[in-house]
């Protein structure tokens, strides 16, 4: 049920966009207001986390999640009914703003809940669910625009969102009794997780390699069609073969948790996994046989989906007097970054794949360099992760 909570996010923004040329002929717009549809849901996801994480400190976490969701779908049904382009981008950015509660408290909770390795199991279940989302929905939004309209997508985005009504009513405990609470400001304790360099080099780490998998996902379909030559048929297969393979990481990374594996060592394995197969994206494109590009493309969601639940474990194992607050700086900078890298592998036009080659290999090398930063910070001070102590 949580895992399901944390999945708003990438569907509310990827489901629809196979719609969006639908969307414009049917509300009589322009591509660019189309556009501010999906941007007015990313800075809801931006903004969000901000209010709910430090809210759920203070007043608990059931409050915050249970109007969260109900508001996201109340948002919801006004996306689907709207009139007019106008309604939709700002029911649009209301309903990614709720949903975002969500993403932030789920991850929450189980910090709550959990401790050490269960946490660590836990944590990368979830972020295994978070990640496949944004691979898979786009694909799935696809087979939808051939038969439902643009109206029917988002009716099956608010399904998703009342399904998650019923999860935070009726499966979700309150998990922060009130003598845990923060008292005073929540933004403080917002701000202060920004002064807790471990945590911080976490949070990039995780960001960063989140990074490498978005600019796959923003570039592979015109790297599959255009550069090597795929129908869409094809396309979609591989595209969802890499997805079981990053399902698969993630499931084999909690499967490891269970048998007391530290996390860092985890990440030990997979960043430079990461690193070594995003430079053979990069060599593959630059070679004369580009088609060489579809064994590296099939292990870089495989080895994000490894790393990113151990990530989180340990970014959250720093911030747990007011894991609502470390929670939100953990989605909001994952998003941020996603959105921000993703349409650099664009930049060359749709016949090339070096510039997503440039980017992934960047994101993989800056990502393991914070994870470094962090682990040296950690040694100075190994209290910090007694519950992985040996």
């Amino acid at each position: 049920m949580l895992a399901l909570l944390t999945s708003s996010a990438p569907i509310g923004s990827d489901l629809y966009l196979a719609s969006f040329p639908e969307v414009k002929s049917d509300l009589l717009t322009d591509a660019t207001h189309v556009q501010l549809t999906l941007t007015a849901f990313l800075v809801g996801i931006g903004l969000g986390p901000l209010l709910w994480g430090p809210l759920s400190d203070r007043l608990g976490r059931r409050p915050p999640l249970v109007a969260g969701t109900c508001l996201a779908v109340l948002a919801g049904v006004a996306a689907v009914a709207a009139p007019n382009v106008d309604v939709l981008i700002g029911a649009r950015f209301v309903q990614a703003l709720a949903a975002s509660a969500g993403m932030v408290l789920a991850r929450a909770v189980v910090t709550d809940l959990s401790h050490g390795y269960a946490r660590v199991r836990a944590l990368s279940l979830m972020m295994t669910i978070t990640s496949l989302a944004p691979v898979v929905a786009p694909v799935a939004g696809g087979l939808l625009a051939d038969r439902i309209s643009w109206r029917g997508v988002l009716g099956v985005v608010l399904a998703v969102m009342v399904l998650q009504v019923v999860a935070a009513v009726t499966a979700v405990p309150e998990s922060l009794p009130s003598e845990r609470r923060v008292h005073g400001k929540g933004d403080g304790a917002l701000l202060s997780r920004f002064r807790r360099p471990a945590f911080i080099a976490y949070v990039l780490a995780q960001a960063l390699a989140f990074g490498s998998l978005m600019t796959y996902v923003s570039s592979s379909s015109f790297v599959y069609q255009h550069v090597l030559g795929a129908s869409s048929r094809l396309y979609g297969l591989g595209f969802a073969l890499n997805a079981c393979g990053m399902t698969a990481a993630g499931f084999l990374s909690a499967r490891l948790a269970r048998h007391r594996l530290h996390p860092a060592r985890l990440v030990r394995i997979g960043l430079p996994v990461l690193l070594v197969v995003s430079t053979g994206t990069l060599l593959a494109v630059l070679s004369p046989s580009p088609v060489l590009v579809v064994v590296p493309l099939f292990f870089v969601p495989a080895s994000v989906g490894f790393v990113t639940g151990n990530l989180s474990a340990l970014a959250m194992e720093h911030t747990q007097d007011a894991a609502g607050a470390g929670s939100a700086v953990i989605g909001g900078v994952m998003f941020l970054a996603g959105g921000a890298v993703s349409p650099l592998g664009g930049l060359g036009g749709d016949d090339t794949a070096v510039p997503m080659g440039i980017v992934m290999v960047a994101c993989a090398v800056l990502s393991s360099a914070c994870f470094v930063v962090a682990r040296r910070y950690v040694a100075r001070h190994p209290d910090l992760e007694a519950a992985f102590a040996a």
